[in-house]
């Protein structure tokens, strides 16, 4: 773990991005994506649960944190690996729970194929952050049982959940705003804080719709912001973090239109961009396999945004 802090200690020692408002509870048991429970007065609820490599232990930190209470829903920020490989370990210890996500997503765990590259990238992820591990990662259980759109409310008791479709790093993508507490629980729509001054902004399918997503999240005005993959911003970074990922996205698109006029292909593109933008610190978090994916995407999809810029 103290690699992980090294890796996210962007705002100094004396800032715990985990210390959450009271029932709310970090149940995360590995690297990649959290797993947060969120305490209402009449249900409970887990938003994403990480990687299948160490989903046993996550649902002991669950059960810790649950005390004998029943787990109601299981909520899907969206479908890759790193944030619900651990589902199916939820699914066996609380069949009951209600997992809720996107119709895009609920079709992605249908296909054969996704379940496929899943289960490799989730036994690429265990072999390289727990080697020798035999953690098996199971795909039966990867499944939406009711799909959640824009605007659904999903309540706890005294405090409850606005849903709201963020696309864009996925089509899949939900962020989820936590009222009363004024709590607003981002996807990677909307960026992941790496630096104090760079943000990555994993936009793989459609510039439009994150761009959206990036003005709908930040009129929220929500006090508190959760940003996937490392936690609680501070307060007073809020706007400032705004500011940074509008300006890292169009950073991104002003580098690889530089490329452009130098002539290169898209496959030569994204050898500068790999280049340019793994750093080993990166690996901590994502195996390098997963980023080469996800940056053909990234390179692909803000390609296209530049050439319609140009129609």
């Amino acid at each position: 773990m103290m690699k992980q802090k090294e890796y996210f200690d962007i705002f100094g020692s004396s800032f715990d991005r985990f210390a959450f408002p009271e029932g709310i509870r970090r149940v995360t048991a590995g690297r990649g994506g959290e797993a947060i429970l969120i305490l209402g007065e009449e249900r409970t609820a887990l938003l994403d649960c990480g990687m299948a490599y160490c989903g046993s232990r996550m649902v002991e930190n669950l059960k810790k944190e649950l005390a004998g209470r029943k787990l109601d829903y299981v909520l899907l920020s969206h479908s890759h690996y790193d944030h619900i490989g651990a589902l199916p370990y939820v699914k066996k210890a609380y069949p009951e729970a209600v997992t809720l996500g996107a119709e895009h997503a609920r079709d992605v765990f249908l296909r054969p194929g996704a379940r496929k590259l899943m289960k490799e990238l989730g036994e690429n992820a265990r072999d390289e952050y727990e080697p020798g591990s035999l953690a098996e990662i199971p795909t039966e259980g990867l499944a939406v049982d009711r799909i959640i759109r824009e605007g659904e409310q999903i309540p706890l008791g005294k405090r409850g959940f606005l849903v709201l479709e963020t696309k864009g790093h996925t089509d899949c993508s939900l962020s989820f705003l936590l009222e009363p507490d004024s709590i607003l629980f981002t996807s990677e729509s909307t960026g992941i804080l790496e630096r104090l001054d760079y943000i990555h902004t994993p936009i793989l399918k459609s510039y439009e719709d994150a761009m959206a997503a990036f003005e709908k999240c930040r009129n929220c005005g929500a006090e508190h912001i959760v940003l996937p993959h490392f936690g609680l911003l501070p307060k007073d970074f809020n706007d400032t973090y705004w500011e940074l990922f509008e300006k890292e996205v169009q950073d991104k698109r002003k580098v690889l239109a530089e490329y452009i006029k130098e002539g290169l292909n898209e496959d030569e593109i994204l050898e500068k961009y790999l280049e340019k933008y793994w750093t080993p610190m990166k690996a901590q978090e994502q195996p390098y396999e997963a980023f080469q994916i996800n940056s053909r995407h990234i390179v692909h999809t803000l390609l296209k945004s530049l050439k319609k810029d140009c129609l």
